[in-house]
Parts: C-alpha cells; sequence; structure tokens
C-alpha cells in the first residue's frame, strides 16, 4: 500500500480554498498510485479556529464543504481529513457541541469519523473551550490493514516518556489493545526551537514501547501568532526514522506499506539543520509571510534606526516578501548619530530595499512648544524621550494607512519583558516580528546571516545598544548587560524560577529584584502590543494569561 502525506498550509476559514488544496493534493496522489492520502489536524477549517467555531454558520459550511470534498475526490483513492464535527448527543448529555476529528472520505462518501480523545488547555491550547472529547479510541480497515487515528495530542501523554501522565487515558495503548498494524496522527504542532527533536523522541519511544509503527503528518505555515514547521514523519515499528518531510514549507511525500514484513518502508528523509539560528530565521520568515498575505498585506513597512533589531527585522522581512516589497523609515533626530544614520542607509544598501527619510527634529520643536506651558520648570525626561518614539510611530503609521503597508514592530523579548519600549511609538504595528528572541539571540542571528557575506552592517554588531533619545544615552543606563538580563529572563519566564532561586545561582540580588518588578509593571505595555511570533516554549502572547493589577512579586 502506498500512503500520501500532505503538508499542508490552510487559511483558517478559507473553507472554500483549503478544499482546493486537499483536492489537489489528492489527484496528484492518486496519479502517484496512493491508496490513502493523510491530512494535518483540522486542515479543511484551518488550526486554530479560535471563537470562529461558535458560529453556528461557521459549523454548517464546514460540514458541506466536506461532503462536497468527499464526491470532488478521486474514488479510489482513501483520504483521511481533519476537520470539524458536529456532537449529536451534545444536547442530551451536556457536552460541548463540536468534536476535532479526522473523516475518513472515499468512494465519494464520508466512511468514518474519528474524534480527538485527549483536549490540550495549557500555553496557547484552549481545546477544553470548543470541543468534546472522544470517547474511544477507533481504527479504519484499508486493504486489510488496520490502521489507528489519532489526533495531535492524543499521541502526547505517554508515561513512560514523560515520567507521568497528564490524561487519564492513553489512546495508543487502547489501539495496541485493538490489535492495529498501523497509527497515523493528524498533527498541528505549533513550532518553537528545537521541538521536532522532542517529538520524534517522543514517537521514537512510543513506537518502541508497543511495536507499532506511526505515521505522524503535521501543519506547516503561519497562523496569526503562531508557526507550523511541518517536518512530517514516520518510523517503522523497530523505532527507526524511515521518513521525513521538509521544514517550513508545504509538500507531499510517499511512503510504503509492506504486506510481508508489516511494517513501513524507508524513503526519504530530509535533514533537520545544526543551526538553531537557520532555524529560527526559516521560522520568522515564514511567520512574516503567512501573517502578511493570509492578512491582506502585500508590503510592509518600518522603522530604521541603524540598531540592531530592526536590522534583523528588515532583513527577515525582505526574506519574506521581497525587498522591492519593503519600505524602511529613517527618522533621525538631533541625538541621532551620524554613525547610526549610515549604519541605516548601509542595510538599505545591502538588502536592495525601499528607503525614506524623515528628519523629526522640527516636529520635536513643535511638540515642545505645545506642551512648554504645562512642563515649564520640569527636567527633561522620560516624557520627552518617549515623544520621539512617539512622532516616528506616527510617521509610520500615517505612511502604512496611506499606502496599505503593514508596519513591522522592531522590538524583541528583552525589551518586552521589561517594558523596554514605548507604547504608541516603537510599539506600534501590526505584527512584532522578534517579540519572543531575545536580545542575545538577536545578535547571534545577525551573526549567522553575516556567515558569508556582510548583510546586517558590522558596525551594528559591535556598537554598544541604544535608543538615541538623548545625549549619549545607552541601553545600560537603564537595564543591565544583555547576558546578564536575558540569563535572568529565562530564568523567570521559561522556568518559573523564583526570585530566591535566581539568587542562588550567582545573580545579584539587587539586579534579580529590579528584574523581576520590571517584568511585573511591563504587563500593561504588552497587553497592548501587536500579535508577536511565538518561537520558543513561552511566548508573550496567546499562551501568556498574566494579570495586569497585581502585586505578586515572588
Amino acid at each position: 500500500m502506498k500512503i500520501a502525506l500532505a503538508q499542508l498550509n490552510p487559511t483558517i476559514g478559507d473553507l472554500v480554498n483549503n478544499a482546493q488544496k486537499i483536492l489537489y493534493q489528492a489527484h496528484l496522489a492518486d496519479q502517484q498510485g496512493a491508496h490513502l492520502l493523510l491530512t494535518p489536524e483540522l486542515s479543511l477549517c484551518g488550526y486554530p479556529p479560535k471563537d470562529l467555531l461558535l458560529n453556528p454558520s461557521f459549523v454548517e459550511k464546514t460540514e458541506v464543504q466536506l461532503h462536497q470534498l468527499a464526491q470532488q475526490l478521486p474514488p479510489r483513492l482513501a483520504v483521511l481529513v481533519g476537520t470539524i464535527t458536529p456532537n449529536l448527543a451534545a444536547p442530551t448529555q451536556g457536552e460541548k457541541e463540536l468534536f476535532n476529528s479526522g473523516v475518513l472520505l472515499h468512494q465519494g462518501n464520508i466512511q468514518q469519523r474519528f474524534h480527538k480523545q485527549l483536549l490540550p488547555t495549557y500555553d496557547v491550547f484552549d481545546e477544553d473551550r470548543y470541543f468534546a472529547s472522544g470517547k474511544t479510541s477507533d481504527y479504519f480497515i484499508l486493504q486489510d490493514l488496520k490502521i489507528g487515528v489519532t489526533i495531535c495530542e492524543d499521541l502526547w501523554n505517554e508515561e513512560g516518556f514523560w515520567q507521568k501522565r497528564y490524561y487519564p487515558t492513553n489512546p495508543i495503548a487502547e489501539l495496541k489493545s485493538q490489535g492495529v498494524n498501523l497509527i497515523v496522527n493528524l498533527s498541528a504542532s505549533p513550532y518553537r526551537l528545537r521541538k521536532q527533536q522532542l517529538r520524534e523522541d517522543l514517537v521514537r519511544h512510543t513506537v518502541k514501547t508497543y511495536q507499532i509503527p506511526i505515521i505522524y503528518v503535521n501543519q506547516v505555515g503561519g497562523n496569526d501568532d503562531l508557526i507550523f514547521d511541518g517536518y512530517s514523519f514516520a518510523f517503522n515499528n523497530r523505532g527507526e526514522l524511515v521518513s521525513r518531510s521538509p521544514g517550513f514549507q508545504e509538500s507531499l511525500s510517499y511512503l510504503d506499506w509492506s504486506d510481508s514484513q508489516q511494517d513501513l518502508l524507508p524513503t526519504v528523509q530530509e535533514n533537520l539543520t545544526d543551526s538553531e539560528e537557520e532555524e529560527l530565521f526559516q521560522a520568522l520568515v515564514l511567520g512574516v509571510r503567512d501573517y502578511a498575505h493570509k492578512c491582506g498585506f502585500s508590503q510592509a513597512i518600518l522603522g530604521l534606526s541603524g540598531g540592531i533589531d530592526s536590522s534583523l527585522v528588515a532583513a527577515i522581512a525582505v526574506e519574506a516578501l521581497g525587498s522591492d516589497k519593503v519600505l524602511g523609515v529613517l527618522m533621525p533626530s538631533p541625538y541621532s548619530s551620524d554613525h547610526s544614520i549610515k549604519d541605516a542607509e548601509d542595510l538599505v544598501k545591502n538588502l536592495g530595499m525601499k528607503q525614506a527619510i524623515l528628519p523629526i527634529g522640527s516636529l520635536m520643536a513643535s511638540y515642545d512648544q505645545s506642551l512648554e506651558s504645562l512642563f515649564q520648570n520640569t527636567a527633561f525626561g522620560i516624557a520627552e524621550e518617549n515623544l520621539q518614539s512617539r512622532i516616528r510611530g506616527n510617521l509610520l503609521m500615517a505612511i502604512a494607512n496611506k499606502f496599505g503597508y503593514l508596519l513591522l514592530s522592531t522590538g524583541n523579548e528583552s525589551e518586552m519583558a521589561v517594558g523596554y519600549c514605548t507604547l504608541y511609538g516603537d510599539m506600534n504595528g501590526g505584527l512584532a516580528v522578534i517579540a519572543d528572541v531575545p536580545k542575545t539571540r538577536v545578535f547571534s542571528l545577525c551573526q549567522w546571516l553575516n556567515r558569508e557575506q556582510e548583510i546586517i552592517p558590522n558596525h551594528v554588531l559591535i556598537k554598544p545598544p541604544s535608543a538615541e533619545l538623548k545625549p549619549n544615552q545607552l541601553d545600560q543606563d537603564s537595564l543591565p548587560p544583555y547576558d546578564i538580563l536575558d540569563a535572568i529572563l529565562d530564568r523567570l519566564i521559561h522556568h518559573h524560577q523564583s526570585v530566591q532561586q535566581i539568587i542562588n545561582q550567582g545573580f545579584d540580588p539587587a539586579t534579580v529584584e529590579k528584574v523581576f518588578k520590571l517584568v511585573s509593571r511591563a504587563e500593561f505595555k504588552r497587553k497592548q502590543a501587536p500579535p508577536g511570533l511565538k518561537v520558543t516554549d513561552r511566548a508573550f502572547g496567546t499562551g501568556w494569561r498574566m494579570p495586569i493589577a497585581s502585586r505578586w512579586l515572588s
């Protein structure tokens, strides 16, 4: 039996075009003699559909599209489609009205429905809000092969791997007891750095535990702040990797099942990159490209300060959209250094992107004049500094509104964490590209970009970071050195360590306490920030649910 894996990039809610993607891949698979086509989780409606699921017409149209798709597919090809299905028992049993399902389409009809059992409610997931849990594990038979069906989280409750159990039931163990020959998993697993290795380690352990081969087909593409990296794969019943699809792109790959060996045969295995920087860059490029295109933008704009953050965002945007589709705006003030202006201009030349220069000195003077009566007898301070950022933010928004550009915000995770950013200024934008990338990683990404030729001007990499909002200003006037700050933030944000736990690791107590206070006080800024692309296990955004009005300081 030949099995095809369609690694798809759906757009949430675009039922017709998502169905056409499935149909197109089905015809290709049929032409290659495939007997079964697998698609990712919720591939028909897109993942995650969130509160679209509360709209009855959305649910109805999804079901209508599913029936139409069944009739359009090549009749000899069986297709397992990820979609939502109504829970007919909901009115009498007090359950949610929908299932997250895999539906088997074959010979023009809906043959079987398989419902996701384990519904995640951590991090970015909120599936218990929408879905009822499937009651049992189930399988279908194709050419005498018993194929067990699981959906994403159903695969992630292996007690032997985690050393604990997250859910009462284990769908894999249930399928083992039913005597299945093969398990398939339809997934929409969001990206984070090096997550693919975790997925493969988990599945390898599961296969070795149950001696059942597993095929894992994953979604690819960006949807809002989430990125899906693809890398669909399969293990034979000895726990050997026999297939891996490419990352960060749509693909159609094939596997052969051997009746004589009762196992999957080896086929093409795409390599994982050894470089974390290369992987991150690919993820961020995909996130920007899909966010722009799926939201209807063809061009982007950003402010260029001559600093490292805006330089990296510009490089990502150019790779994602094309150099002729990205406008960098230089907005020098009287405090801007000559080398910052030159660095920004050199970056524009290196990337071949468009450029505009809008000096803001006269605008600053007009603001000062307007505020003079209220600000008299006060010292120059943060309010005046932030006016510069807000002037720049207003200019960028005006250009974005005028020409229909997507404004990209350039703040990094370190700044977002401690609030070293200006509301309605440099935080303006439709997408915060590197809001989940710490400052130290920004430097390593830029160094990786320059591995063969200068893309980020070398001077940008060696000069001390500065917002240049007053004479001789440096970031370290207000913050600890970034290597220390990022080390503290990593322990606080990603490992949930307390003040005392971090101090016990050798960090200065006053510095740790200051960082904790800054993180807590900046929550109101983060709540008003544009969505930021998630590339770590704990990002500010969908999965970050902290109160604004809080006095908890650990």
